[in-house]
Parts: C-alpha cells; structure tokens; sequence
C-alpha cells in the first residue's frame, strides 16, 4: 500500500485494523467513567394527557441529582425539533408541523415518547427513581394506520391538524397522465401496502458530554451521521446557543442507515441538561428502547395504474398514496415518502405521463424518516411488481415487457415525467448483462430441476435506480504537513470506508502514498462546514471537493516551491509526489516543501449532487410448499454506479445493500397494536433481521457510465441495491407462485403468507 494509487484500485480498508483490534472509537466506549448517567422514561401509552408529574418522591432516592420535564423545557424556552424540508401543496401551502419540544408539553403521542430525563450516579438509581416518579396519564384513544388518522371523526394527533393531515401532495402532470390513459389499450393496477421498518444497527445510539466552566463550553459527543447540521439547529432554532458555547463531536460510528442522521431529543437534552447542571452526562440507548425513538421508515400505502398500448409501450402512470408519518415532523421526513417516490418511478423506463398524488398523516406512531433507500425502495416494488403483472396480462414475459420500453443510451439524460432528469444510463446495456450473467436461457432448465424436488422456482428481475440527496454544505481542507497529508471533510463515516476511498482520491490527485493521509471529520470546532452523510452522496459531495482541494494544494504548493528553487512558477510542474523546474533535475517533494513552509489547500463544493445510480437485478427463489419457506438461491446485480473508486468496497456496499433488501421483502416488519398503539416488535425476539443462511452468494457485477453532473463522474451506491433487491426477491416467489393463481403478496413475504396464499390456490 506504499505504492501511489489510481482509481480503481482494490486496497483493504483502512481503518479495519482499528476496528479489528478493538481500537475503534464509538461514542459509548469513549464516555468518562465519572459522569452521571441518564435515562429517559418514555410513555407507555400511546395517546394521553399527562396530568400530572410528581418527582419528589424519585428525587428523594440515593444519587439521584436531577429530573427534568418538559415543564423545565418550557421555562427555558427550549424551541422545536423542526424539519429542514418540506412540503407544498398545489396552493402553495407548507406542510403542518406541529410544536414537536424534546419532550412533549400535555401530551404524549406515541409509545416512547420522552415524558421525563433521570440524571443519577448510576443507571441503576436511574432506574429506581424512575420506578418511582408517580405520573398520572389520561389515556385516549389512539390512531396507528393512515386508514384510521383520516377516517371521519378520529382521534387528532395534535389539536392544530385537522383530519390529522400534515399535506395532500403532488406532482406530474395530471392533465397529460389521465389522457394517457383514456389511450391505453390496457390498464393494470396494483395497490400494495409496504410494512413499517426499523434499523437495528450494531452500535444503537449513544451520548456523553462535558463541561469546561473557563469557556463556557459544553461539549457532546455522540454517535452520528454528521454533526453539522444537528450543531446549528441546536443553537439557532432550539437551545439558542452561540456556535461556541456548544461543540459536538462523532468518531466511529456502527452504522447509521438514516436514523443517527436528524437532530435527536436526545443529544439535544443532553447538550441543555448539561449547561444546567455543569457536569458531565452519558447515555446509550438500549436495544429495545430503540424500537420505541429511532425513527421507522416505509409505512406505505399505494395503488398504481399502469397505462399500455397495444405494443406494449408504456403510455402513463398515476399512483395514489398513504404515507404514515408517525406522531411529528422528523428532520427530513417531508420529502422521504414522497419526492422519495417521484424521483425513481419512472423507472428505468419510458413512462411519458406520470402523475402522484399523497396524502401525508399523522399517527400515534414512532415518527418516520430515512432508512436506507429512503421512500425508493417501496416505491420500486410497486413498480417492479406492476410491470410484471402487466407483462403477463398483456400475453407477455416480463424481460419482453421490459426490452420494450426500457431507456436507451441515446435518450440520456433523460427528463423523466416525474419531474427529474436522469443523468447518464445504459440500460440496455445493464439489462442485456444481467439476463447473460444470471443465465436466464438456461432457467427453465433449474425449474425442472427444482420441481422433481417438490420445490417451486421462480425468476425475478428489478430494473432500478437511486437518485442521490443529501446536503453539500462542503468545505474541504487539505493541509500539508512535514510527514503527512491531513484532510478535513463535512461528511460522516458509518462503516462505509471514507478513510479508504477519500485516501485513494487524494493519493491519486497528489501522487502521495495513502498511508501518508490522515481523514479527519465530524468535529464542528474544527470542521464548521458540513452536510454529514445521507443519499448516497458522500463519495459525489467530498469525493470531488477533495480532488479540487488537491488542485489547489498544487497551485500553492507552486508559488512555494518557486521560491524554494528560485525560478518562475510558470516554470514548476507538479509529478509523482513532487514539484520540479521544467527541463531539469531540480525537484522538491511536497512533504519536503512542507517541511520548509507548511500549507494548505481548500476547497468549497462546486458540482451538482445529483445523480442516478442504476441497476438490474436477477433472483432465482425455491418455495417449499409444505412450509411456504423461501430459499433465494441465486442472485445476480449489475450496477452502474459511474467510476469506481475501490472495487472491494462497492463490492461490499452491494452485498450489504442487498441484505438490507432481503429484509425488507422477507421478513422485516415493525407491527403495532391498532387498537392500542403498542409496538408488537420492540425487541429482536419479534422483529426478525436476515442472517448468514437467509443469503446467498453474490455476483455482482458493474459497467461505468459517467454522471456529467460532477468532475469526477461519480454516482452514489449505497442505497442501490436495497431500492432494488425487494422487487427482485418478490418478482421471483411470485413467478414461483404464478402457476398457481397467487397474483400478489405484499411485503414481507414471509413463510406464513406463502402458505397461506398456496392454500388458497384453485
């Protein structure tokens, strides 16, 4: 690894020597053992007034030194977790997002809600006194689906939203779509309903902070996907702190996936309770605490029409959509259901009308926000699974459907009906080598073979894409030291390897060895600027900053260099690590010249973050149909995620893409009570994750159509395959079931629904 590299190399992360030899720095194992320890109590109910709080009897225990109550929020006029984006109606009218205080004032409206803030020596007070705080709860009837928010008569969420509708929201060309349709030669129509999921990520989030009496300064660290945006709402729009009263810092983080993404109740207590008392707290979430606060994402549901002419083309779709978004307004949550969905159902098709229409809830659920894929998921296997029932309502097979109407080469960038210019794609390309790889000539061959062994098989493709978000408040610094290059980026690591790839951009750009660069984020004293990581984008956003950053790294390093070889710097050029008087042999390596003068280079983001990753997926399943059990038994990818920078880590971006996707189709499913609102999945016992013998081996494979949107040509990866992965699994146990009259199953499509559909079959 001494060597200089270029993109595309394949290098072993960087950063697993530390985490492989218990070196990795996460918030929980990093908290100093002398603070006090926090725990919140959360509502039981779903729905109730609180009528009353008494703390005296839980503030009288041993080590107990405080609890806090949204009264305390109240009095020091604590401020609202706001969303930062949001939603318009065809009026022109912003979302409803009702007050949503770190802790609610009169009224919970979820289980898990934060009712009250222990602070004691040890967790174990924390709990006594929790036993003990005496709260009296009106409980009141509660609403859980979007069906029941908007039936006449329910249960508000908040007294301030009538008919409990945060928007009614849209987009395409209504006019244009229903004309299509009064064209169409054939309609199909699916509706669906896409289940609630929760992440459960290995390192569950975690807390602890400080106070410097000198400074004034309290300081947070804590387990996140960027601390950026969380520090200037914190200070502007909550605690209103100036930026230097409060510093938050994140190292290693175990996963993130869009939940350790928005401003959190509680980091933002912890942050207040801390100025408060002047001392030090710590917190770590518990496993099934988390199922009750960390926001849930795809609660989904939707019919969509699909408009064909008597060739087979594609004329329009409308799709018609619920969108549960729990009790509040999370950080990104507007736009995730809904542009989430526009932005990727046209597909990798030729739709010429499209129209989308949502209506937004609210519910006394865990609030929704991102989960990897971010709306795009659910929104592709309504569209995948479409088009396949479109194929064989028409008399044809889905890969004829899809050859007919999918994108070409020539048609890029492509102005999608939706709304969103699809940047660089070769469809036909990714599709043609996806059936050769996946051997789909020779399925009907492994059918057979399946059948003599009592087991159904079926075929499954997805034809999918990802548009990338996120937010690129980016300023890249690349000082150049003695010994070594250190690199300051806005964006977060979560276990993606940006020590790795970041390194290998740099060395590429410098020509310097990557164990020489140093990759330094998420510390907003040193590192003001920052979008953190979210939408597949951090590879486009500090990807291409870094390489500017580098450029002018070069330029100054010019002027010095000049200077140290007393000649022009029109006369230096920049080579292999070096700068050098044209036409000699007089040269000064970088880190020599840095030596003699240290300096830097800096850069702001100045590309598009746009850009449309592509995909296609091949599955084969076996279905037992004794026991209705699915065995995915092949499963081939091909993505065009434009250059790569490190084949090994794409490689492993997909498999855990795709793992995530598996979930999502086979098992994963946050169920709750919908009379009572209690979550009925809170914990690991009920709520099942995919493990090693649920997965296949995977062949993934990549082609590179370069993105005109950024200087590099990057596209993002990490939510592509998990857009994909669920309609693929579901189009193959459906084509298994197909024979049988089983038209449709919604996700998970577990063993149970298999069976049951199976036994149904006439």
């Amino acid at each position: 690894m001494s060597s200089m590299l270029k993109l595309g190399e394949s290098i072993t992360r960087r950063e697993d020597r530390r985490f492989l030899t218990g070196h990795g720095r996460y918030a929980a194992n990093t908290a100093p053992a002398n603070a006090l320890n926090v725990l919140f109590l959360r509502s039981p109910h779903a729905h109730a007034h609180i009528a009353g709080i008494d703390k005296d009897p839980a503030l009288a225990l041993p080590g107990v030194a405080a609890i806090f109550t949204a009264t305390d929020l109240v009095a020091d006029k604590v401020g609202h977790l706001p969303a930062i984006s949001e939603l318009k109606d065809e009026a022109g009218n912003r979302h409803r997002e009702p007050a949503h205080l770190p802790m609610p004032v009169g009224k919970v409206r979820h289980v898990g809600d934060i009712v009250a803030m222990i602070v004691a020596e040890t967790l174990e007070q924390a709990r006594d006194a929790a036993e003990a705080l005496a709260i009296d709860y009106e409980v009141l009837p509660a609403v859980v689906t979007a069906a029941q928010a908007l039936a006449p008569g329910a249960p508000l969420v908040h007294e301030d939203v009538p008919g409990n509708l945060m928007c009614r929201w849209g987009k395409g060309d209504r006019a244009a779509t229903e004309s299509a349709f009064a064209r169409a030669a054939h309609v199909s129509t699916l509706s669906i309903r896409s289940p609630r999921q929760i992440v459960h990520y290995m390192e569950t989030r975690a807390a602890w902070s400080s106070y410097e009496a000198a400074d004034d300064l309290v300081t947070v660290t804590l387990s996140s996907q960027g601390v950026q945006i969380p520090h200037r709402l914190m200070c502007e729009r909550v605690l209103n702190l100036p930026k230097d009263k409060l510093r938050l810092i994140t190292e290693d983080v175990g996963g993130g996936f869009g939940p350790k993404y928005p401003i959190s109740a509680e980091s933002t207590l912890i942050a207040w309770a801390t100025r408060k008392l002047r001392l030090g707290l710590r917190w770590s979430c518990e496993r099934a605490e988390l199922s009750q606060s960390d926001s849930h994402a795809r609660d989904l549901v939707a019919t969509a029409d699909l408009a064909l002419d008597a060739e087979g083309r594609f004329l329009g779709l409308r799709v018609k959509a619920e969108a549960n978004y729990g009790a509040y307004v999370s950080m990104f949550a507007p736009t995730i259901p809904t542009t989430g969905l526009a932005k990727v159902i046209s597909g990798l098709y030729r739709i010429p009308a499209i129209r989308v229409d949502f209506d937004c809830v609210f519910t006394n659920t865990v609030p929704v926000d991102a989960i990897r894929g971010a709306g795009k998921p659910e929104a592709l296997f309504l569209l995948e699974r479409l088009v396949d029932l479109a194929a064989h309502e028409t008399g044809r097979t889905p890969v004829e459907l899809r050859r007919i109407n999918l994108l070409r080469f020539d048609e890029m960038p492509y102005a999608a009906a939706s709304g969103y210019t699809y940047d660089a794609a070769d469809c036909t390309r990714l599709f043609e080598t996806a059936l050769a790889t996946a051997d789909e000539s020779g399925f009907a061959a492994r059918r057979a073979t399946s059948e003599e062994a009592g087991k159904y098989r079926g075929l499954g493709l997805s034809c999918h894409l990802h548009g990338t978000g996120g937010i690129a408040d980016e300023h890249v610094v690349v000082n150049v030291e003695a010994d070594r290059l250190v690199a300051r980026v806005g964006t977060q690591s979560q276990g993606q390897g940006h020590e790795t790839v970041f390194g290998q951009i740099l060395s590429a750009a410098l020509g310097v060895p990557v164990e020489r660069i140093e990759i330094k984020q998420g510390d907003t004293r040193s590192i003001p600027h920052g979008g953190g990581t979210g939408g597949s984008s951090s590879t486009i956003i500090s990807g291409t900053t870094l390489k500017r950053a580098a450029d002018v790294v070069i330029e100054r390093g010019r002027e010095f260099a000049a200077e140290r070889l007393e000649t022009s710097p029109a006369d230096i050029a920049y080579r292999d690590g070096a700068f050098e008087v044209v036409g000699t042999d007089r040269r000064v390596g970088l880190f020599e010249l840095a030596a003699w003068k240290p300096f830097d280079g800096d850069a702001r983001f100045a590309d598009k973050i746009e850009s449309f990753p592509t995909g296609v997926m091949v599955c084969e399943v076996e279905v037992d149909p004794e026991t209705g059990e699915t065995r995915v038994d092949r499963l081939i990818a091909v993505a065009d995620c434009g250059p790569v920078v490190n084949p090994r880590l794409l490689a492993g971006q997909m498999h855990g893409g795709i793992v995530h996707g598996l979930g999502n189709a086979l098992m994963e499913e946050a169920l709750y009570d919908e009379e009572s609102g209690q979550l009925l999945s809170g914990t690991l016992m009920d709520y099942a994750l995919p493990r090693a013998d649920d997965v296949p081996l995977f062949q993934v494979e990549t082609i590179a159509t370069p993105s005109p949107n950024n200087i590099l040509g990057f596209k993002g990866v990490g939510e592509l395959p998990t857009n994909g992965a669920p309609a693929a699994v579901a189009n193959a146990i459906l084509d298994a079931l197909r024979p049988f009259g089983v038209r449709h199953i919604d996700m998970p499509l577990t063993a149970a629904k298999v069976w049951t559909a199976l036994q149904r079959r006439g």
